[in-house]
């Protein structure tokens, strides 16, 4: 193979682990919106709980200051009662003071079915802050990862970019030219194989004598038909239409 080759499909293979590594270097934000958002989830969660719990709390003494303004009432009445002296009045304030005392229970239950559901809840709580506490952990050793494989990714960027530019520049500057233009236009594969009579890049088949040039390894051979640069090995299976 023609030095020049050589030296080309290395300066693509450099190419070739440069974009890798770019993309890579670009997933990295990406996954840590990921993990910002997950840890702020578990946060939200925690506090939709305790937004619960002081509903919950807000609704129980409101509870609370309804029964006592009625056992207030009820306190006024009874003393009402012992004042008066007419058997109807008595009798209405007997009738009010059991409606209210009616009204205290039903407040009474519900004051229960508030107090179960704030158990509930402060079990919920438990188990919520034990999650955010074990996705505070995790999300700091991912980042703390993130960050190690951001610092080994640019390392290894700029040795390869180092190694780019010193294979670009052993190059022939036309031969170098060309190769960058096309690195350009036709993106990663610049320098690719022939098999069977077709191009490796654009995968159409090729005149017969660009076959012949090219295995004959004595001058770069274009595609006619991409303008990619081809190169012959000999473990390539070639089929060449005489």
């Amino acid at each position: 193979m023609l030095e020049s080759l050589e030296k080309l499909l290395i300066l693509q293979d450099r190419d070739h682990h440069l974009r890798r590594v770019r993309e890579e270097l670009a997933q990295l934000e990406p996954e840590r919106e990921a993990l910002r958002q997950r840890l702020q989830s578990a946060q939200a969660a925690l506090e939709q709980v305790r937004q619960r719990l002081r509903q919950l709390e807000n609704e129980r003494r409101q509870l609370e200051l309804e029964v006592a303004s009625k056992q207030q009432l009820i306190d006024r009445y009874t003393h009402q009662q012992m004042q008066t002296r007419k058997n109807e009045e008595y009798q209405a304030l007997s009738l009010e003071i059991e409606r209210l005392k009616a009204a205290i229970r039903q407040i009474e239950d519900r004051e229960l079915d508030l107090m179960e559901q704030a158990e509930l809840g402060q079990k919920e709580m438990a188990t919520v802050q034990d999650t955010l506490r074990h996705t505070e952990n995790w999300v700091r050793e991912q980042q703390t990862l993130l960050q190690q494989r951001e610092q080994n990714l640019r390392l290894e960027y700029q040795k390869l970019s180092a190694e780019r530019h010193q294979l670009a520049n052993d190059l022939e500057p036309s031969l170098r030219q060309r190769y960058e233009r096309l690195l350009k236009s036709r993106g990663g594969n610049v320098v690719v194989g022939i098999a069977h009579g077709v191009c490796g890049g654009c995968h159409m088949r090729l005149p017969p004598q660009v076959v012949v040039d090219c295995r004959s390894d004595q001058e770069i051979v274009t595609c006619p038909n991409c303008g990619r640069i081809l190169y012959y090995k000999r473990e390539m299976d070639m089929e060449v239409v005489d």
